[in-house]
């Protein structure tokens, strides 16, 4: 699974918009939005933190599980 749709599907499956998540990450809608888009790459940090968020690893997010 590619990044952008585990993104997506662990965002969906805690029931937040890409507003909530954009402003837990300090961005603007649209950046997450491109980040769930595959437009923009999302920055390690911002991996990182999603990761810590979900309660899950990078890996997981990266698809190497």
């Amino acid at each position: 699974m590619e990044i952008n749709l585990r993104l997506r599907e662990l965002r969906e499956e805690y029931g937040y918009t890409q507003m909530q998540i954009a402003d837990f990450l300090n961005v603007r809608q649209n950046t997450y939005s491109q980040y769930e888009s595959c437009k923009r790459e999302i920055p390690l940090v911002a991996l990182v933190k999603l990761a810590d968020y979900y309660q899950v690893s990078v890996d997981y997010i990266i698809g190497r599980e």
